[in-house]
């Protein structure tokens, strides 16, 4: 493939953030899809532009899926996907970045689809990400499929035109949470006496906000968990995030503080919690492992 496909099947309003080039049917339910990955990124590729970062891979398993919903499944450009699970794990010692950019595949088998009538409502689907012969990433993902009509009433009127968001307050140092940049960091710096981070909702950010949203997006929580892991384990720890066990409990609002939370699970594991007025938003299970450890396997 020598083009990305069309950016409105993958939710995207930037042809740049647009990673799928191509898609196949392989069988019944199974198929492979093509992408690229840019060798400089803000986000999704190391300061030090040596790696792409796991969350770049999230970023295409999740444009992969929604791509073939559309053009696979017939489901309506104006319908939206809403995350349930997101499960992950990515093998870093096989993410460098090259002296062109890489070109992944992802396989990818649809199971669980329920329809409505022939409308499909919802389905998981699991996915392996390969680059040049070597498994990058195995992920699982559940969602639902609903309606514009059917999405604004669950939304109880919140548009992106009616919701505001809060105040960005100031942000950690980035070094602390793996950014090379002030303007990537997503954790505020945290209240005296307090333990865990403030959300920071930048409406402005043109990769978490590629277009307007009515809602915090899902790749801001899994950012928000992968800053609270480095932030937790320190700027001197050895450790990298390379997997994420996600449940999205419900939408994050753009104008209520959103509050995080990590803690130190053991064995390389930390817990994240992201909450509003009490109630929990998403938890995700956040896997490191030694930075070292993947110098060493290259």
């Amino acid at each position: 493939m020598t083009a990305g496909v069309p950016r409105q099947l993958v939710h995207r309003a930037a042809i740049a953030e647009t990673f799928p080039t191509g898609w196949s049917r392989t069988e019944t339910d199974r198929f492979r899809v093509s992408a690229q990955w840019p060798r400089v990124h803000c986000l999704h590729v190391s300061p030090d532009r040596a790696a792409y970062d796991p969350l770049l891979v999230v970023e295409t398993v999740r444009q992969a899926g929604t791509l073939l919903n559309h053009t696979e499944y017939k489901v309506p450009l104006d319908h939206q996907f809403v995350l349930q699970e997101f499960r992950i794990t990515t093998f870093p010692e096989h993410l460098d970045v090259g002296p062109v950019p890489a070109e992944p595949v992802v396989d990818i088998t649809f199971s669980d689809i329920r329809h409505r009538g022939k409308r499909l409502v919802s389905a998981r689907y699991e996915a392996d990400v390969w680059l040049d012969g070597e498994r990058v990433a195995h992920a699982d993902v559940a969602f639902t499929c609903t309606s514009g009509a059917v999405f604004s009433r669950l939304r109880g009127g919140r548009t992106a035109a009616t919701v505001t968001a809060l105040p960005v307050p100031p942000g950690l140092p980035a070094a602390d949470v793996g950014r090379g940049s002030a303007a990537d960091v997503v954790l505020a710096l945290p209240q005296q006496g307090k333990s865990d981070w403030q959300l920071r909702v930048d409406t402005g950010h043109a990769v978490f906000f590629d277009h307007p949203l009515d809602h915090i997006p899902g790749m801001l929580l899994l950012e928000s968990a992968r800053q609270a892991a480095l932030a937790r384990t320190g700027p001197d720890s050895d450790r990298t995030p390379v997997s994420f066990d996600t449940t999205f409990h419900q939408f994050a609002e753009l104008d209520l503080p959103a509050w995080i939370e990590s803690t130190d699970e053991g064995d390389g594991t930390l817990k994240v919690l992201g909450t509003q007025e009490g109630r929990t938003v998403f938890e995700c299970v956040v896997g490191t492992t030694e930075r070292s450890a993947i110098l060493y396997e290259e």
